[in-house]
């Protein structure tokens, strides 16, 4: 890969394993600081160099200047899935396995909807992106436990399509980790609400969780629940649904201007979410 200009440069633990099964088993210990980075709609591409630079760079901006992160998570449409067989999911893994923190990753509907059978699907995501050792996992989902927080990253994809939903399997999965009781925070990649008041009903389908309402009666009714993180449309977002802060992140390729690259820095300490919007062009 060339050498970025000076330009080009501003342009672009305790594994789940030993979690106790039910709620009143829970060690009643205050929690710790939880602090993380959420990045979203990267869309690395190896046909556009200038994706694939953008994400070097916000690996070496996090490296540099947030040490202490407890991990970085991905939030779908990470890479666009349209090169032959897995050799851009691959290179994302590459780039994003050099940040010093663990990582961990939901897909989007790129990744569900490779173009072709010579691009990944569910299987290969899961054996390049959901095999780490601290994960424990029920079909598509995953969780795990840092700092006393629960992390549950929840897939709301359906294959070959850009609209998302949750399964009954996912759902029973968030309702089980949720009865722990401890402080949770769910990563996925379709927001919950129409939240930039979109009127054509074909843009609602495709970019609003499509059991929105049933998840939020089943799930954000939970006192532990704290903070929820899509992404998807590329449109920044906070809303408080019940007391759950709903969040969707800006899309890390849609920059502001030519010289930004926006991520979520989000610290959780004693059940109070605090998150500013942080970009590479900060540096």
């Amino acid at each position: 890969m060339p050498k970025l200009s000076r330009r080009n440069f501003f342009k672009g633990a305790a594994a789940l394993a030993a979690m106790p099964l039910v709620a009143d088993e829970i060690e009643t210990k205050q929690p710790d600081t939880l602090k993380l980075v959420h990045i979203t709609d990267a869309h690395m591409d190896l046909g556009n160099p200038e994706s694939v630079e953008a994400l070097e760079m916000a690996v070496t901006y996090l490296n540099t200047y947030y040490k202490d992160l407890d991990c970085v998570l991905f939030g779908g449409d990470n890479f666009n899935n349209n090169m032959k067989a897995d050799s851009d999911a691959l290179v994302y893994k590459q780039i994003t396995e050099k940040l010093h923190c663990p990582i961990y990753h939901v897909r989007g509907n790129k990744e569900s909807s490779p173009a072709n059978d010579d691009r990944i699907h569910l299987d290969e995501f899961k054996k390049l992106f959901m095999s780490y050792k601290e994960l424990i996992t029920e079909g598509k989902d995953w969780a795990v436990e840092i700092n006393g927080h629960i992390v549950l990253g929840l897939d709301s994809c359906i294959e070959n399509a850009n609209n998302g939903t949750y399964t009954k399997e996912t759902l029973t999965f968030a309702k089980k980790m949720l009865d722990l009781g401890k402080p949770t925070l769910i990563l996925n990649h379709h927001p919950y609400t129409n939240y930039w008041g979109g009127t054509e009903a074909n843009d609602i389908h495709k970019y609003v969780l499509g059991n929105a309402e049933e998840t939020i009666k089943i799930l954000f009714e939970y006192p532990n629940l704290l903070v929820t993180l899509s992404g998807h449309k590329h449109i920044d977002n906070i809303k408080m649904i019940h007391k759950v802060k709903t969040i969707t992140t800006r899309g890390f390729i849609r920059p502001l201007d030519l010289d930004e690259y926006p991520m979520r820095y989000i610290e959780i300490e004693k059940n109070e979410v605090s998150e500013k919007l942080i970009y590479t062009a900060d540096a």
